[in-house]
């Protein structure tokens, strides 16, 4: 969740959540430590967000406790707009890999759930035969080589669909 903070006329926060006012510092340890938030001008309503971590980073750059190399400031200063939109970019082509990559894996396991399914279907009629195969050799062991009696063979694939024993 977002916290929103006020930023009145003498650049003092206000943190709506709290209620109660708050430090650029306090804002900070915030964000350190995964709070979003989001800063608005009290008069106008205007997001005043990006200016106040701006801030932040400016502030902790005096103090000498920036956790920012001079090398990513300068890189921030000289591309500009042009460096979030890079960056933009890069978590957009690194979401489509992602996508990409799990609609790949699904393929083969939307086969093999087909397979299965072909296999199942299949030992069904094996499992059938067999069970129709046994019902004629018992059959025919039990009348000595007389013809089948249908009522019986019919009564046993039903008890081997049951479970019960022939």
């Amino acid at each position: 969740m977002v916290r929103l903070i006020k930023r009145y006329e003498s650049r003092k926060l206000y943190d709506t959540e709290e209620s109660r006012y708050v430090s650029l510092d306090e804002l900070a340890a915030w964000i350190r430590s995964g709070q979003e938030v989001r800063v608005v001008d009290n008069a106008t309503g205007t997001d005043v967000t990006a200016q106040t971590l701006t801030q932040i980073i400016l502030d902790e750059g005096r103090r000498g406790t920036a956790f920012l190399s001079s090398e990513l400031l300068h890189e921030l200063v000289r591309a500009g707009q042009r460096a979030v939109e890079t960056g933009v970019d890069q978590v957009h082509q690194k979401m489509d890999r992602f996508v990409q990559a799990s609609i790949d894996r699904l393929g083969p396991v939307r086969r093999a759930r087909e397979e299965m399914d072909r296999l199942r279907t299949r030992l069904e009629e094996l499992e059938t035969s067999l069970v129709r195969l046994e019902d004629e050799r018992v059959a025919s062991a039990a009348r000595g080589g007389r013809p089948r009696n249908p009522t019986t063979t019919a009564s046993r694939r039903e008890r081997h669909k049951k479970g019960e024993p022939q």
